[in-house]
């Protein structure tokens, strides 16, 4: 038997405006009980996305470094570039572009408190390109 991932934890000052942007990012919804100002919050999910959701935890320590493990996200209803012009008006901002002219490579962003993650093509620009 193998285990399953649960939640992915992310430590933050802020759990519900980190929350809210990973919320808007990946289509989560709040847990109920989640209120600016708490401790904990929760982001929902259905098997989709990941089996249990995501949890955001009021640390008392500023990030320090890059993450040791990070997202790569991939858009579903969009292409990347357009992924990654929504993601910044979410609030994200852009760490590194990898992004190459016949159009594969990736995006680095960073969510509201400077959490690394990637968004690479979507599946439809990956199968148009034969990969």
């Amino acid at each position: 038997m193998a285990s399953r991932v649960r939640w992915v934890d992310f430590d933050c000052a802020d759990p519900f405006t980190v929350a809210s942007f990973w919320a808007e990012a990946l289509g989560l919804r709040h847990d109920p009980d989640n209120k600016p100002g708490e401790e904990e919050c929760v982001l929902l999910s259905g098997a989709d996305v990941i089996e249990g959701g995501m949890l955001f935890q009021r640390v008392p320590e500023g990030k320090a470094a890059k993450n040791r493990v990070h997202l790569d996200l991939q858009p579903t209803d969009r292409t990347r570039d357009e992924e990654v012009e929504r993601l910044l008006g979410l609030g994200a901002a852009l760490i590194a572009d990898h992004r190459n002219s016949d159009g594969t490579g990736w995006a680095v962003l960073a969510d509201p408190e400077g959490n690394e993650f990637c968004v690479e093509r979507s599946a439809k620009e990956r199968a148009a390109m034969g990969g």
